[in-house]
């Protein structure tokens, strides 16, 4: 949803839309431009995922500042930001600290606390919010965390995940496991400050990730999906835990792990053989991209989860693209890979 365009705003009376555009999708703040007199843009879009809250913001240079002053004034369900720099070098004061953000950091903001944010030129950033209740850490937890996440073992894994819910969040906001996927995401970011700023050796940290196994097992099977050496040895291995005890996490909720992985591969695979510009791709090389061992292992699993080939269901998607009506054989996906798929349970990523 397209909350902010200031390109259609006439120039005198952009300044005061930004700070009232930021103000109400966040709390009160102070924002000061970089360079006003040669004028301000901006552009700001909106998505729901479960219980998140997706921002991305482009715009020219400014600085966000909040103070105790501004955090009193607080709304009655505050927020943690947590957000990914795609354009520019972004700079920010939190916890006392000052530092330098770019396209492979995270930064993380309490709204209860004070703090510094923006950029210089043409910038841009992707963030996700999380009601503070929901997310269950502590203020100065928090803050302790933002300025040391690359000491948790988790900053690369949350760093994947996030951006893979940027990926397409238009079309995560409308999935059926949009839920699922906001909770995912929350215990995720939890263990990651909840490590961040207790260290390895807590056990807090460590009732952390284990609380954080699945999504995290999740996120490292979507990373890795197009891989054929993708095994339950070495999933087990990347996160620290025996085969067994893998298994017996995944069991507790309710997932297979291999009828998982077929189903994800099945959904991708699915993606690209309805893709325009992936028309002219020959099906092995689609099992292939998805992870399949070979065509024939790939046709036999897409047949028996949708009861079609993938050369007919890729030719149904073409004749409806172009409009001639033809419907799919009972049993198709006729709306989308998901639609008719019969797997187990999907866990979160």
């Amino acid at each position: 949803m397209l909350l902010l365009d200031l390109e259609t705003i006439p120039p005198e009376a952009r300044v005061e839309a930004f700070q009232h555009a930021m103000n109400d999708t966040s709390v009160p703040n102070d924002v000061v431009h970089e360079s006003p007199e040669a004028g301000v843009r901006a552009r700001f879009e909106a998505w729901r995922v479960g219980a998140l809250d997706l921002f991305d913001t482009r715009s020219t240079g400014f600085e966000v500042r909040r103070t105790d002053r501004h955090v009193r004034w607080h709304r009655e369900r505050p927020v943690v930001s947590i957000s990914l720099q795609t354009q520019g070098v972004h700079r920010a004061e939190n916890g006392g600290e000052r530092y330098l953000l770019g396209p492979d950091d995270i930064s993380v903001f309490h709204e209860l606390a004070p703090r510094r944010y923006g950029w210089s030129g043409e910038g841009a950033s992707r963030a996700v919010t999380i009601d503070t209740e929901h997310l269950g850490v502590p203020v100065d937890t928090v803050v302790r965390a933002s300025i040391r996440l690359r000491a948790s073992p988790l900053h690369d894994v949350v760093l994947g995940h996030l951006r893979a819910l940027w990926q397409d969040p238009a079309r995560l906001e409308s999935d059926p496991g949009a839920a699922a996927v906001g909770n995912a995401t929350t215990e995720l970011l939890r263990a990651l400050l909840t490590s961040a700023a207790h260290g390895e050796d807590d056990k807090r940290s460590r009732s952390a990730m284990d609380d954080s196994l699945v999504p995290r097992i999740a996120a490292y099977v979507r990373r890795h999906l197009t891989d054929p050496d993708l095994s339950p040895d070495r999933i087990a291995k990347e996160h620290a835990v025996s085969r067994r005890y893998m298994y017996a996490a995944l069991s507790s909720a309710g997932i297979s792990l291999e009828q998982w992985v077929i189903g994800e591969r099945l959904e991708a695979a699915c993606r690209l053989l309805a893709s325009p510009r992936h028309a002219g791709l020959p099906v092995s090389a689609v099992a292939a991209r998805c992870g399949f061992a070979s065509p024939s292992h790939f046709t036999r699993r897409f047949r028996a989860a949708y009861g079609v080939t993938p050369r007919e269901w890729r030719r149904h998607r073409c004749q409806e693209a172009a409009g001639l009506g033809a419907g799919v054989r009972e049993g198709a996906p006729s709306s989308g890979p998901a639609a008719d798929r019969r797997s187990t349970p999907t866990p979160s990523p």
